[in-house]
């Protein structure tokens, strides 16, 4: 049951500056595991299990596309009965099948049809469209009559809308038209713009009625003996004008299948001897192409519901741990990001020249400049990140005119750290919101209370996040040997000296002596946010930590008030703001899992590093479709368990999806530098759930490889089984 909604209250200062939607869900429902998602390109259909969406709901369904939501009420009835479910799945992708039946059917008090005796199936695929077809299949040795009724409404909310951010004003909602069998409904936003939703039938209703908002189609069908017969529909969100005529369904779903199969077949293929896993890999491939979308360059969409668009923080991420499966989706992020990378100082998006973008919205609310996200900037780590992505997709490719083509907006993305990054010449980035309706918090954990003290005050601004040192130490590293590359040693000596200072500072300033740990962020008045959190994880991954802190540093993020068995928490137990149901102070994400789980591996700790991906291995087979969720809540594990879902966690989620490679790729302790030609493997690791890995087209620069790596007892060994190329494989302690 969905939790009772608060009465309204005045908000605080922090709150109102983080009326952003980026920042953390608003909506509470008991739909968690109890939807359907279907994707492809910008449109997306988000229902419930029996494939209909409820109209005025509080749980985000319907039909959306460019953040607008073109269908909230899709119902289908029989002879005025909800049919009753027996099975759904969208675990495609691109497509969903819903398998009902019938209860009793009556005509006045005798019973028409007895239930069970028919089938109907519900089968969904979106391309540039929603397509559906309606199966009914009589399983009666006599003829029955059924009505087979859809109620239809388009209120055409913005996504911000369905969050409940609170907006300006509303746009003009105009009457229910039917033209030509079609069904169109129509609305006139406040930025001038028409959005309409176009229901066409493959053949005509037999009625059509409008009622207010509401369109009510009926089919009444005859099935003689064991007869089926198909109810076929499309669904077009339409803005401006209109796309091309559909495509007929079979062909609509054949071109999405070949689409998939092109992409798994360019990507690095993994077989493993455990069939779980390898179907939790295969998931999340199959995710990372579903939220793909060309119209922007082929980037991955950060998640289904709520963040079906192009963020900087999570594309970069996300090509950044798919980097040994398929470097291509590094190449196409850069480049979206490249183009949209800031160039003035504009407050009301938090824009500054060099700066890479935190999010892209296409909605009413970010047209009629209701909200700053055309792009918006408030974000402090997408910047670094976009550093770090470029220098390793160079690594992994070896491709320099790629790494000249980008490298003036690399290059002023370094200019921003170094100049606007650092806001009060200390040496450390921090950030601080300028925008109205801006992020107050501008890390990864950007909820309003996510950075906040021992004592349970919240940090005030500006903040200097542990993990974003870490971030821009290893983009100057990794900066450092793009420069070598590119034939420019002195400014990578100057990347280098620039670097290592700032691994002194940073190792002198967030240290924690008494803790043996290191302080979540700096706030504004330099005093250290002492609260145990993740983010000192990620200093492990990029290298920051000095090697006399790591023990001390891995060991406290596997104790029992960090690690809560199906993984590293936020946020400690110990913690005064502690909140295992929270968004960020206390559930447990699996990106972050994962850039930790690698870090450890980089400082010798392999065994700390299958202890967190087994955790995540566990969790993953509890889920859905072995889909790991955006998140999951941080309650402690207990056997027999299974891990307590985050209500509005989005699934799929694009960098939940990429951490299974990111973690494999760090128990391998595989790294390319193919500027060298050369492919390392450091100190392969496996743990006992897994015995053997097999990786074939493997790319390192213009190379492809295929290895095997086996486990017996502690001891992993690797066997190169193919070479196309020249590319060297050097085992590395």
């Amino acid at each position: 049951m969905s939790a009772a909604p608060e009465p309204p209250r005045e908000q605080t200062a922090a709150e109102r500056a983080d009326s952003s939607p980026s920042a953390h869900p608003i909506l509470v429902t008991d739909l968690a595991s109890k939807t359907l998602a279907v994707k492809e390109g910008d449109t997306f259909l988000y229902c419930d299990l029996e494939g209909n969406l409820d109209h005025g709901d509080d749980y985000g369904l319907g039909l959306y596309d460019g953040d607008t939501r073109f269908l909230s009420l899709f119902h289908m009835s029989l002879s005025g009965r909800d049919p009753v479910l027996l099975s759904s799945s969208s675990e495609r992708g691109y497509m969903s099948y819903v398998d009902l039946t019938n209860p009793d059917l009556y005509e006045g008090d005798e019973i028409a049809v007895r239930q069970q005796t028919l089938n109907i199936r519900r089968i969904r695929a979106i391309n540039g469209r929603l397509y559906e077809r309606v199966r009914v299949k009589n399983y009666n040795p006599h003829a029955v009559r059924i009505d087979l009724r859809f109620d239809f409404a388009a209120d055409f909310a913005d996504i911000f809308d369905v969050r409940g951010i609170p907006r300006d004003r509303r746009g003009v909602d105009e009457p229910v038209r039917v033209d030509d069998g079609a069904v169109e409904f129509r609305y006139l936003g406040v930025d001038d713009i028409q959005r309409r939703t176009r229901v066409a039938f493959a053949s005509p209703p037999d009625v059509i009625e409008i009622e207010g908002d509401v369109a009510h189609v009926e089919f009444r069908l005859q099935l003689g003996p064991y007869q089926t017969k198909l109810v076929g529909m499309t669904v077009e969100p339409i803005v401006g004008e209109a796309a091309p005529e559909p495509m007929e369904f079979d062909v609509a779903v054949h071109e999405l299948r070949r689409s998939y199969e092109d992409w798994e077949r360019e990507s690095t293929q993994i077989v493993t001897d455990n069939e779980l896993f390898d179907q939790l890999l295969d998931r999340s491939l199959r995710d990372l192409r579903s939220l793909s979308d060309e119209d922007e360059g082929g980037t991955p969409a950060a998640g289904i519901p709520w963040y079906v668009s192009l963020f900087g923080r999570d594309s970069l991420i996300t090509a950044h741990q798919l980097l040994m499966v398929n470097p291509s989706l590094a190449s196409r992020v850069l480049r979206e990001l490249a183009a949209h990378q800031g160039t003035v100082v504009d407050d009301w998006r938090d824009e500054q020249p060099g700066k890479i973008l935190h999010e892209v919205r296409k909605g009413e609310l970010a047209r009629s400049g209701q909200i700053p996200h055309t792009p918006y900037f408030g974000s402090v780590d997408s910047t670094p990140w976009f550093l770090i992505v470029y220098a390793q997709h160079l690594r992994w490719t070896g491709d320099r005119a790629f790494a000249e083509e980008l490298l003036p907006a690399a290059e002023a993305a370094l200019a921003w750290i170094d100049d606007y990054g650092d806001l009060d010449g200390d040496g450390f980035v921090e950030y601080r919101t300028r925008s109205s309706r801006g992020i107050r918090n501008q890390g990864w954990k950007d909820s309003f209370d996510a950075v906040v003290h021992a004592d349970g005050r919240l940090a005030e601004t500006p903040i200097a996040l542990v993990e974003v040192q870490g971030y821009v130490y290893l983009a100057k590293q990794r900066m450092a040997d793009v420069y070598d590359t590119l034939g420019e040693p002195d400014k990578a000596e100057r990347m280098r000296t620039q670097a290592m200072d700032l691994k002194r500072r940073f190792n002198e300033a967030f240290w924690m002596e008494d803790e043996r740990f290191f302080v979540g962020a700096l706030d504004g008045d330099k005093r250290p946010v002492r609260t145990i959190l993740s983010n000192p994880g990620h200093g492990l991954y990029c290298d920051v930590i000095e090697p006399d802190k790591a023990a001390a540093v891995a060991k406290r993020l596997l104790a029992p008030d960090m690690f809560s068995g199906w993984g590293i928490r936020t946020m400690s137990k110990a913690a005064a703001a502690y909140n295992p149901m929270s968004y960020h102070n206390g559930s447990v994400w699996p990106h972050d899992n994962a850039l930790i789980a690698a870090g450890l591996k980089r400082y010798g700790f392999a065994r700390s590093t299958n202890r967190v991906a087994t955790a995540l291995f566990d969790a993953a087979i509890h889920a859905d479709y072995l889909r790991l969720p955006e998140l999951f809540c941080g309650f402690t594990r207990r056997t027999p368990n299974r891990p307590v879902s985050y209500p509005v966690a989005c699934s799929p989620q694009a960098w939940a999806a990429g951490s299974p490679f990111l973690m494999l790729q760090a128990m391998l302790g595989i790294s390319a530098r193919a500027d060298r030609n050369v492919l390392t493997v450091n100190q392969p690791h496996l743990p006992a759930w897994l015995n053997q890995v097999e990786l074939r087209n493997l790319r390192v620069g213009d190379s492809r490889l295929s290895l095997v790596f086996r486990r017996e007892g502690e001891i992993t060994s690797f066997s190169l089984l193919n070479r196309e190329g020249s590319v060297r494989v050097v085992m590395e302690e």
